[in-house]
């Protein structure tokens, strides 16, 4: 039974978390077989520094061999063969594995009462490993504080990111500066059509400011991670502003697909219920995302946390669909009754491409995203967080672009000569969801 947490928690190591701060934790009574700490990706200069302090075993059995417990580093490509070996050994100990590499194990901690160990190991082989903490020895639970660095030198200056990642402070703050300009001209379009700006336009503004600040805030948030291994409070900025931005996101999405402010001054009640689902999901999510970086997959609950944001990112994405879906379905309802093809036409073209253009933000942010994560070489992982943050532009632009206060926009206002082709148009059943 013990060989099935060993088993999943090994195949977490494929998924695509990577962290590499300083990180200090306390660990009490603690009787998991297998616990990871880190995933980090080591250039040739790599190293990985572990100091415990106040190590107390308790066992059920009369002794524990001290040699049972201890950390190694694990390979991607190593777990596989470790997998194989867990298989077929049903008493086999991890720490036995010639795959792995042995950093050091409780034979060589001080005498008590310190029971203390400090060292820096070198990492020789340039990789993405796993950091974790083995426990074969049946029936006990550690207790241990644990202070970790993993790290890569350059020159003599230590970078906490990993290797794959080094690049994102540059890659968010430039990112910050291009929506600081996105909004400099939203604002310029807005003064210049004042007569139709409506008070959505308003919250689109708000939520680039939201978007611009959370890629600055990320960017000092990495900055310092990346030179001193803390965020120095930062990463609080980061996630407050995060988690404005992507309720704030989630909301407009609901208010354009409803047609609020500039099609209708109000919202319908089935309309109120999703805004009303879809936010306190999102705030959920930001304190599961919030949990997630900030702890790490040491803690017992990081799955469930893991699962937890999932869920609610999956539930929310279909949400916010419905409300456009709806407002398809109203517009073709109306235009069998009120005589204006040509207006109702545009329409339905306009919030038939938005919902094209979510769902395709959607797929890419949640799958397409998260598969380039997983696949990547550990090097090339910053090409997933801006591929990430180039589809988001274009996702802003062209849904800015597609409702932006203009005068005589073309969605809403056309010839007299069309209506008859509109008509026709219209009981095509294209526009069937």
């Amino acid at each position: 039974m013990l060989k099935l947490p060993i088993l999943f928690l090994l195949l977490l190591c494929l998924s695509s978390f990577t962290s590499g701060e300083i990180k200090k934790l306390k660990i009490r009574s603690d009787n998991r077989p297998m616990i990871l700490f880190e995933r980090f990706g080591f250039t040739h200069t790599g190293q990985v520094s572990i100091s415990v302090s106040s190590v107390s075993v308790i066992s059920s059995l009369a002794t524990s061999d001290p040699s049972g417990l201890g950390f190694f580093l694990l390979s991607e490509e190593s777990l596989i063969q470790v997998l194989i070996e867990l298989q077929q050994n049903p008493n086999f100990c991890v720490l036995q594995s010639n795959y792995i590499q042995h950093l050091f194990t409780f034979r060589e901690l001080s005498l008590p009462p310190n029971s203390s160990f400090d060292r820096a190991y070198p990492v020789t082989s340039p990789n993405e490993y796993s950091l974790f903490f083995a426990n074969c020895a049946p029936e006990s639970k550690v207790s241990m504080d644990v202070r970790t660095e993993l790290y890569n030198l350059d020159g003599r200056v230590k970078d906490y990111l990993s290797a794959g990642l080094t690049q994102l402070p540059t890659l968010y703050f430039l990112f910050s500066l291009v929506y600081f300009g996105f909004l400099a001209v939203w604002v310029l379009v807005c003064l210049k059509n004042r007569i139709s700006v409506h008070r959505i336009h308003g919250l689109m503004a708000l939520l680039v400011v939201m978007k611009a600040l959370n890629l600055l805030f990320a960017a000092e948030d990495k900055h310092y991670v990346k030179v001193t291994g803390t965020a120095h409070g930062w990463d609080v900025l980061f996630y407050i502003f995060q988690s404005m931005r992507v309720v704030l996101l989630f909301t407009v999405i609901v208010l354009i697909g409803t047609g609020w402010s500039f099609l209708k001054p109000f919202l319908q009640d089935r309309e109120k219920k999703v805004l009303m689902i879809v936010i306190p999901l999102q705030v959920l999510a930001n304190v599961a995302s919030v949990v997630i970086g900030e702890t790490g997959p040491f803690i017992k609950d990081w799955v469930t946390w893991n699962q937890v944001f999932l869920i609610v990112d999956i539930v929310c994405c279909c949400a916010i669909i419905f409300p456009i879906v709806w407002s398809i379905r109203s517009l073709r309802e109306t235009s069998k009754t009120d005589g204006k093809a040509a207006r109702n036409l545009a329409k339905l073209t306009l919030f038939r491409q938005f919902y094209i253009v979510v769902i395709g933000y959607l797929y890419f942010t949640r799958i397409v995203v998260f598969a380039l994560r997983t696949i990547a070489a550990y090097k090339y992982q910053w090409v997933a967080d801006s591929a990430e943050e180039i589809v988001s532009l274009a996702f802003y632009v062209v849904m800015f672009y597609m409702f932006r206060p203009v005068e005589r926009n073309e969605y809403f206002v056309l010839d007299d000569e069309e209506e008859e082709a509109a008509a026709l148009a219209l009981q095509d059943e294209e526009f069937e969801l």
